[in-house]
């Protein structure tokens, strides 16, 4: 089978077609793939490590008001429609589908007018421009949070999928998950993590929180900073503390995260989609922190979601303090019983078939041409 996977400028995007990737291989072997993503995405960088062919499109987002940039940005999505064409008429894939993020438009598009089955894959509780645009011309529209499908009443079909990235994160190995953090195997974890790049406001929770950690009786804290802010918060956590304690760990990255998530007890994060759906894969309880600075507020709704489903707390950015995060976290820590009808919760709303619910679904497209 011949697959081509779009979608970019964020991980969020990346790891659930990497993760459909997968479960082609798994099923079909002798699979082939290529990846069509942005010149200035992360997908750059992530997808060549995945061993998956890669080629870009310049292309860039719509700004939400009238602008002169939006023009360059059309002109940008007519020469992308036509690289793209050029790049599948070469390829003959079976299948195209777009995981998410602008690079989509052009490449999705495409496909459709060249009569090629499409697919694709909305994460977040609220749609994506692209995906709203796309959804007129794709043969299939998957979703990742159910009750989803009405947004997309004029497409042709819509499935309720799940997220794909829960089903390689379901997969992780607990025990080496406790080996990557040098912790004793079955102690009690507390992940904090920003983001893939880390975020400030959580940076600073931290540091005020961490003096408040030692009253956590046998809990490991480990914090994953990002890159860019773990030498000041390190020094900042080291100079408050005279020293880095043994149930604190603060690490800059987590290479990987699968099967670090897979003995943690609880997480608080930021409340992106495929974050979300690895969690609950596993049915880890959350104090979810959604990030302000995106798209119609889509990590908010994404949290709520998981909090109406008793899997999850919810905490504002603007509301965020070490004190206020300390208090929730220990809430949760200390009512075994509680964290445990968190964690039951939060395995309901998993879908850890999520990528062999939409392979069966490239089968059937890529099976009518």
């Amino acid at each position: 089978m011949r697959v081509v996977l779009s979608g970019g400028g964020t991980g969020g995007h990346i790891y659930p077609a990497v993760a459909i990737a997968r479960q082609c291989e798994a099923e079909n072997p002798g699979s082939t793939f290529l990846y069509i993503g942005g010149t200035r995405g992360l997908e750059s960088k992530l997808v060549p490590q995945e061993n998956i062919p890669f080629k870009s499109i310049d292309i860039t987002g719509f700004r939400r008001k009238l602008s002169i940039d939006n023009l360059k940005t059309v002109m940008r999505f007519i020469q992308g429609v036509r690289k793209s064409k050029k790049m599948l008429k070469e390829f003959k894939p079976d299948v195209v589908i777009g995981t998410g993020g602008y690079v989509c438009g052009p490449v999705v598009y495409a496909a459709t007018k060249l009569g090629i089955p499409s697919i694709i894959h909305e994460q977040n509780a609220i749609p994506g421009l692209t995906n709203k645009f796309l959804m007129r011309y794709v043969d299939t529209v998957a979703v990742s949070f159910e009750g989803l499908e009405k947004s997309f009443s004029g497409a042709k079909n819509v499935i309720y999928t799940g997220n794909p990235r829960a089903t390689t994160v379901a997969q992780a190995s607990r025990d080496r998950g406790f080996a990557t953090l040098g912790v004793p195997m079955n102690s009690r974890v507390v992940l904090v993590v920003g983001g893939s790049r880390g975020a400030k406001a959580i940076n600073k929770a931290m540091v005020d929180m961490a003096p408040m950690l030692e009253q956590l009786d046998d809990v490991h804290v480990v914090y994953v900073t990002g890159d860019t802010y773990f030498d000041e918060t390190r020094e900042a956590i080291r100079s408050s503390l005279g020293t880095m304690p043994n149930h604190l760990h603060v690490l800059p990255y987590v290479h990987n995260m699968p099967e670090v998530l897979a003995c943690t007890s609880l997480i608080v994060n930021r409340a992106g989609a495929s974050f979300l759906a690895e969690i609950t894969s596993l049915g880890i309880p959350s104090i979810l922190i959604p990030s302000p600075n995106v798209t119609n507020n889509h990590q908010e709704a994404n949290a709520r979601k998981l909090e109406g489903g008793g899997a999850s707390l919810t905490m504002l950015e603007k509301d965020l303090t070490g004190k206020v995060l300390y208090e929730a976290i220990a809430g949760i820590m200390n009512d075994e019983l509680g964290r445990k009808r968190m964690a039951e919760a939060s395995r309901k709303l998993g879908k850890p078939d999520a990528a062999e619910v939409l392979v069966r679904e490239i089968q059937r497209l890529a099976a009518r041409r």
